[in-house]
């Protein structure tokens, strides 16, 4: 067998979305790949601090996260590119000549910034741990990095934000829209450069719309039976539902526990 470069989504592809928990057959299936002498990693949409646990409980030492924007290799930070500045501070402005609520995440942490507390007023809290840090003395236009931005607009509003377009946004909860990062195809790309690995030895898991972007006709691309149908129309294998043993499934029927060259 030669030596492959598996890419693995985390939230309904390794986990179960009914208890947050890695399924315990993809646990077998890391464990078992890695034995076998694959390269083994996460992808993901999470910034690195919310994922790096993730991967270290499932025994994994490198990772594409923030969306590509992020690479782990052996267990270290490679880089963290945040967004195009220009183009998030002219989204920032129009959302605030709007009077769009705005959260800005500004470093690798649970902190999000903002001048008010318009974003938490107008839809409540996040949907996930945040520690919200409100300065009326913020300037936009002074702060030198941002790794995301949620915007408190509804989708039946959006279109008002004319400037949305100019860096990809996501929706994973109706109240606001969230921009960060989107490039998991690349960063796969930049971790073959950094590893030595080639596109055609690269197999993708995943299992949402938001992992349409690493489906690439230059590797494998395997979308679980739980996976949207926009996913699966694009895959080039559908295997089990993942807490029904798609991803062990999915390697033993490619044959990927063999020991590697």
């Amino acid at each position: 067998m030669k030596k492959k470069y598996i890419f693995f989504d985390i939230d309904g592809t390794l986990t179960d979305r009914s208890t947050g928990q890695i399924v315990p057959s993809a646990q077998k299936a890391l464990n078992r790949l890695q034995e076998a002498g694959h390269f083994v990693a996460i992808a993901t949409g999470r910034a690195h601090y919310k994922a790096r646990p993730f991967m270290e409980k499932a025994g994994l030492k490198n990772m594409v996260c923030c969306g590509g924007g992020a690479l782990v290799v052996d267990n270290e930070l490679y880089h963290n590119i945040p967004l195009d500045r220009k183009k998030a501070l002219t989204i920032i402005h129009q959302a605030e000549e709007l009077g769009i609520g705005i959260l800005m995440m500004l470093d690798d942490s649970v902190d999000c910034y903002a001048k008010n507390d318009l974003f938490r007023e107008q839809v409540g809290e996040r949907k996930e741990p945040t520690r919200y840090v409100i300065d009326p003395e913020l300037d936009f236009d002074s702060v030198k990095e941002i790794y995301k931005i949620y915007l408190s607009v509804s989708k039946e509003d959006e279109e008002k934000l004319s400037s949305r377009t100019l860096l990809g946004n996501l929706r994973f909860v109706p109240e606001y829209l969230m921009f960060q990062y989107d490039e998991k195809r690349q960063g796969i790309l930049d971790m073959l450069e950094v590893t030595g690995g080639n596109p055609e030895d690269v197999i993708v898991f995943g299992d949402d719309d938001n992992d349409l972007v690493m489906f690439d006709p230059q590797w494998l691309s395997i979308a679980m039976g739980n996976a949207s149908s926009k996913l699966k129309e694009k895959a080039a294998y559908i295997t089990a539902a993942n807490v029904d043993d798609g991803i062990y499934k999915a390697c033993d029927h490619f044959n990927l526990f063999e020991k590697t060259e």
